[in-house]
């Protein structure tokens, strides 16, 4: 794990250098000023409006109710367990009014922490899966992950604004035309080499969360069956309610859009076609090799979640806490 360790943090700097190295660039050129501190004051106060925002819109796309312990004893009795365990506050409990089996966690810090679980899961998931997922989700918030994403997600958001800006509009108000092209076209580049690093960041996230999960008690055949499952209820969903989550997916602890091809791949580990995924049949694919396509690598460099093949197989070599 310390290698993941050491490459979020090369990762989290290299990007950080990247976008303060850009806006430096574009303010000498055209802003005529050489105050670091301006650049990156802008760049704080882009991710401050994200920090201040993100919850209120995930809370709108999903559709999320909080609920108390009442409305539903077992789901918060859960969540409490496993605060105590993991040493952090008590999140507020919502369900998200989708059909979509998944669950999330988000807010903008440890005590504003919030854990959802969609309407579909509850029907899909027993105990001890469901128990796996809410580990996992609360180990993203242990971890700081919601934050450390949604910040870093505003890098490419700022590299893409810069080269429309430039590619578009630069050479119609600037008789530098040339170097307003040429730095519109830099700034694309890096809006699609930042997004490539904000995924590799967000998969880097899942492994530690699935790690959390495990420590957090949970057996890691529990979390296995459960991406399964998820896998398989995503499967069944018609594809305009996949789309109700294309925005947030990145948030979810499976990616719905794959369900159909993960449900085919993970379907090979399930040997006695129960459903699930046991004890025998994880230690089986702990002791074989796993081999991606090229299609399968490229899918996973543009996405925001590990290739489940290779996160179970990382899942069976774990030790439950």
């Amino acid at each position: 794990m310390w290698s993941l360790q050491l490459r979020m943090w090369l990762l989290v700097t290299l990007l950080f250098g990247i976008i303060y190295a850009v806006l430096v660039v574009v303010g000498r050129s055209f802003l005529h000023t050489g105050s670091f501190s301006f650049y990156l004051i802008i760049a704080l106060a882009m991710m401050f409006i994200q920090y201040l925002m993100g919850p209120k819109l995930v809370e709108w796309s999903m559709r999320v109710k909080y609920i108390k312990r009442e409305d539903d004893p077992r789901l918060f009795q859960m969540v409490e367990s496993l605060s105590m365990r993991a040493n952090i506050p008590m999140p507020r409990i919502g369900i998200a009014q989708v059909d979509i089996p998944n669950a999330f966690a988000f807010g903008r810090s440890l005590r504003d922490g919030r854990v959802c679980v969609t309407s579909g899961i509850v029907k899909l998931l027993n105990d001890e899966e469901l128990k796996a997922v809410l580990g996992h989700e609360l180990s993203h918030l242990k971890n700081h992950d919601v934050l450390t994403i949604t910040l870093l997600s505003v890098i490419p958001m700022v590299m893409y604004q810069i080269a429309w800006q430039f590619l578009f509009y630069g050479r119609r108000r600037d008789s530098r035309g040339g170097n307003t092209f040429l730095i519109g076209l830099a700034a694309f580049l890096f809006y699609f080499i930042t997004n490539l690093l904000v995924l590799y960041a967000s998969r880097i996230r899942e492994y530690f969360a699935d790690r959390g999960s495990v420590l957090l008690g949970n057996p890691p055949r529990a979390l296995a069956s459960s991406l399964y499952k998820l896998a398989y209820g995503a499967a069944r969903l018609k594809p305009e309610s996949l789309k109700q989550s294309e925005g947030l997916k990145a948030f979810f602890i499976n990616d719905p859009s794959r369900g159909r091809k993960e449900v085919l791949e993970l379907s090979q580990l399930d040997l006695d076609k129960s459903g699930t995924i046991d004890s025998s049949e994880l230690d089986l694919l702990r002791k074989s090799d796993i081999h991606l396509g090229m299609g399968d690598k490229m899918m996973e460099l543009l996405s925001t979640h590990p290739n489940m093949l290779k996160r179970i197989k990382k899942l069976s070599q774990y030790q439950a806490g």
